[in-house]
């Protein structure tokens, strides 16, 4: 049976369910960052997934991607499938900007989490659910 670490859960919002993932955003406005978990049981990597799960893995990452780099008008998008901490398959996706204070470092990691505000929070929550249509 499928459930999500509660680590992963901790310190993001629900965006949408796709076909294949659930969507979060990273509660840390200094970076525009959403996290796909897919909704398998018992997957910490890539390789494991069945080719239709690859693929359509794929297809959730470049859609998000997408949608993340025309929403923010960032320089650059991240995608990182860390599992140190949280084994459990996770999609980071993360819009840089050259500007921003990490760059060109990555931000996994990065101490200091600037929270969202209700207001900005829930405008980009539901500005990305309208714009995530699969």
């Amino acid at each position: 049976m499928f459930s999500i670490d509660e680590r992963l859960e901790k310190g993001k919002f629900f965006i949408t369910n796709l076909p294949l993932c659930r969507v979060f955003l990273q509660d840390d406005s200094r970076f525009p960052w959403l996290v796909l978990v897919p909704c398998l049981p018992d997957v910490t990597e890539i390789y494991q997934l069945e080719t239709k799960a690859q693929n359509a893995l794929i297809e959730e990452i470049s859609l998000i991607s997408k949608v993340l780099q025309h929403y923010t008008k960032s320089d650059k998008i991240n995608v990182a499938a860390f599992g140190n901490v949280v084994s459990q398959l996770h999609i980071h996706i993360v819009a840089r900007f050259k500007t921003d204070l990490a760059w060109p470092d990555p931000v996994i990691g990065l101490k200091g989490a600037v929270l969202y505000g209700a207001e900005q929070r829930d405008k980009m929550i539901g500005d990305l659910k309208r714009l995530l249509v699969f």
